[in-house]
């Protein structure tokens, strides 16, 4: 499990993803989210821009990130 910590009251999904280095660009990030392929929190999310806040976990190919 990988953390990131913020310092902002949320993240965009998408923007996380980039800032993780889950992806290389907001573009992937969107395709991948449109493919239902994104976890937020145990659940797929398909919402590019669904706000991250400390204590969200993403998942994504086999990667958890765990927001701070």
């Amino acid at each position: 499990m990988k953390e990131i910590k913020i310092n902002t009251e949320f993240i965009k999904l998408d923007q996380l993803m980039k800032f993780a280095n889950l992806v290389q660009s907001g573009g992937e990030a969107k395709g991948l989210i449109a493919q239902e392929l994104v976890l937020v929190n145990g659940e797929i999310c398909t919402q590019r821009g669904k706000k991250i806040r400390p204590g969200d976990q993403v998942e994504f190919d086999g990667e958890v990130v765990c927001v701070k």
